[in-house]
């Protein structure tokens, strides 16, 4: 057999992977094969591949027998939307996708150019572990990539997609990333599997409660989209590439807008209640007001009371934050903390501006909250805002009370632009609450005179009107103008500068 003939029948050899009753087997568990998910991801055509022809060295227990080239792993670069990406995919059809010392050196490789072309990394994880038969070598790969993931966050996006199995030390490279995507009933990811915990904690879970995808989308918060199938999930994620800078020093790709950037939406003037207690739909705010009304939510699932996601403006990506009073009226708590402030992080370092629509009565009170440590956590939600150096705009719709108004991009926290509608609220606690501490003992002496007091609190300080006076917001706009106002000032601040104190890093309060 010449060479060209060899080369061939190596390269046939790495495309079959484990052979085509194993990658029908996936399709019957409604999953894609490795090489489809790559081809998917992909513009067409685009795909290069690299060490297609690496094995494994292992030679225990058998393993030398078992030699297949690309050893279960795809690796290589190509174009998502015309522009570079580099990915790594788990075919569960070669050992059942377990890592291999030799194939974390290939997601080391791509992940080392990547960093060093400035470029995205995308991961499909469907993946039973480290390979057993290599003991501490397989291991040592896992450690290689986490360092390669954090040296690389903030600097490429880093996006996993969760499409079989992650457990053990493997789930922890997704967890470092920026974005993960988990798919409905075939996706799943636990530290110790429902055996493990049913010995040691004598707990009976399954793996889909454990670790399936709604529970890390909704409870966990681990992951970040749900997709009903492999092909959504990956349709997802290049939608999620179209919002995304290809590294921290480069600009979001902007799109031709076919919206009127001067658009005015009179439906906003009444989309607030007269009543401060009724809910609203803060989605309904933000599609209004952002181009073609189109909104890519994140964590759509976990913690409601907080909306992130993003969208356009005048065809530029925003990252955009909303309180959302449909859901504990907006409250903050523990967990819309975390999710709020790792999202303004993320925008923070790759250069999206973050606009926040605000209407937050408060944290919400508890002793499940205190003892979680609802301090600490909200915390960071405060120190995110405050370390963003992008521009940063606030519109306050409705309630901003307390410590959460000062939290949720306030001026204080070196906001650029803050607006306020007509129907805002900003003050220490809500009138009825302030009444009664303001005028305690009038209270008791007269309590028919409660109705007044809270009446004239509430037209004296539960008003945009106090803070405009001291320039805490900028402008006091009908809510109709709202898109116009904010893309303004966005084109304001296109070469905006701003600047840290020479430091390491911060100490964020994990």
């Amino acid at each position: 057999m010449n060479r060209l003939d060899e080369l061939r029948r190596r390269q046939r050899a790495s495309e079959e992977g484990g052979g085509v009753e194993r990658r029908e087997r996936q399709h019957r568990e409604g999953k894609l094969s490795a090489r489809e998910r790559v081809e998917l991801l992909l513009d067409e055509g685009s795909f290069e591949e690299t060490d297609k022809l690496v094995t494994h060295r292992c030679r225990d227990f058998g393993m030398d027998e078992q030699v297949i080239p690309g050893d279960g792993f795809i690796t290589g670069y190509g174009l998502i939307h015309g522009r570079l990406a580099y990915v790594f995919a788990q075919d569960f059809t070669v050992f059942g996708g377990s890592l291999s010392e030799t194939n974390a050196q290939k997601i080391c490789k791509v992940m080392d150019l990547a960093m060093k072309n400035g470029a995205p990394v995308i991961g499909l994880n469907d993946s039973g572990g480290a390979r057993i038969q290599e003991g501490v070598a397989s291991l040592a790969g896992y450690a290689d990539i986490f360092l390669r993931n954090t040296l690389a966050s903030g600097v490429v996006p880093q996006i996993s997609a969760i499409l079989g199995p992650c457990a053990g030390g493997a789930v922890y490279s997704p967890a470092i990333t920026d974005f993960v995507f988990m798919v409905d009933q075939t996706s799943y990811m636990f530290v110790t599997g429902p055996d493990v915990i049913k010995t040691v904690t004598h707990e009976d879970v399954t793996k889909e409660r454990l670790g399936g995808s709604m529970t890390h989308n909704s409870v966990s918060g681990v992951g970040h989209f749900l997709a009903h199938d492999d092909t959504e999930c990956i349709q997802m994620v290049r939608e999620l590439m179209s919002f995304l800078p290809q590294n921290n020093r480069d600009e979001a790709p902007r799109r031709a807008a076919d919206d009127s950037w001067d658009r005015a939406d009179a439906a906003l003037d009444t989309l607030v209640p007269a009543e401060s207690n009724v809910p609203y739909d803060m989605k309904d705010v933000i599609r209004r007001v952002a181009d073609d009304g189109y909104f890519f939510e994140v964590h759509e699932h976990f913690a409601k009371n907080l909306v992130v996601g993003f969208g356009r403006m005048d065809g530029r990506p925003i990252g955009i934050v909303g309180n959302q009073p449909a859901f504990l009226a907006g409250c903050l708590d523990i967990d819309s903390s975390i999710k709020g402030a790792r999202f303004v992080r993320f925008c923070d370092a790759f250069n999206l501006p973050i606009l926040t629509f605000e209407d937050v009565p408060g944290f919400l009170p508890g002793t499940a909250q205190e003892f979680g440590g609802i301090i600490r956590h909200g915390a960071k939600l405060l120190y995110a805002y405050a370390e963003a150096t992008v521009p940063k705009i606030t519109v306050i719709t409705r309630k901003a009370y307390g410590g959460a108004y000062c939290v949720m991009g306030s001026k204080h926290l070196r906001t650029d632009v803050n607006f306020a509608w007509p129907t805002a609220e900003i003050a220490v606690m809500g009138a009825e609450g302030a009444v009664n501490i303001v005028y305690r003992r009038e209270l008791q002496l007269n309590p028919e005179s409660r109705g007044a007091k809270t009446a004239e609190f509430r037209e004296r300080f539960a008003n945009p009107f106090v803070a405009a006076e001291r320039g805490f917001v900028d402008d006091v706009i009908e809510p109709r103008e709202t898109r116009p106002r904010v893309i303004r000032a966005l084109r304001m601040l296109e070469n905006k500068v701003d600047t840290m104190p020479r430091k390491k890093h911060g100490n964020i309060p994990l």
